[in-house]
């Protein structure tokens, strides 16, 4: 099995300039060739039939991707409309500014099927695609942030990927992300 790092992930990982909140200590090349090189610890099923995460320990000194929020750290939260891509509508999102998370111990890298990737427009010399990557705490996925899949219920059109808004999936990811915040 092969797996490549699409624009679409190496854009969002690997931004330029470089965000705190980024993969560290490794180039895009070199992340590609280790999720090629080594297994991962586990394999989850994705939120569709054609996604699949692949659980690593992190060898980067990437930090976790949220941080619960408090009543000492509420007061950091910012928000802004925001598109990932040009071609994508703004949303709310938001963030704690001034804070770092600890170093996370897994590296969730998040894959779609190179049929996926075809059907969303882009094509790729591998099986699976990475589309992105969750650093965590613990090795189980976090929930999808509810406007990430609102946006894939709109389908490939708007930045998604055509999958219907499952409800049950959706309040859960709305409990986890009431009290966790991305940083920056």
């Amino acid at each position: 099995m092969k797996i490549a790092l699409t624009a679409f992930a190496r854009a969002r990982l690997f931004p330029e300039p470089a965000r705190r909140s980024a993969i560290r200590d490794t180039t895009p090349e070199a992340f590609e060739r280790h999720l090629n090189e080594h297994p991962p610890v586990k394999v989850l099923d994705g939120y569709a039939p054609f996604c699949k995460l692949h659980v690593h320990r992190n060898w980067t000194g990437t930090r976790c991707l949220t941080v619960p929020i408090t009543d000492a750290n509420r007061h950091r939260l910012r928000s802004v409309y925001e598109a990932r891509t040009e071609d994508e509508l703004p949303v709310l999102v938001r963030w704690f500014e001034g804070i770092e998370a600890p170093v996370a111990a897994y590296l969730i890298v998040i894959l779609y099927s190179r049929e996926q990737m075809e059907r969303e427009g882009e094509t790729i010399d591998a099986d699976w695609g990475v589309v992105g990557c969750l650093a965590t705490a613990e090795p189980e996925e976090m929930p999808m942030a509810p406007i990430t899949m609102m946006r894939n219920a709109l389908g490939v059109e708007e930045g998604g990927s055509g999958v219907p808004l499952d409800r049950e999936a959706y309040r859960r990811s709305v409990e986890f992300w009431e009290r966790n915040a991305n940083w920056r």
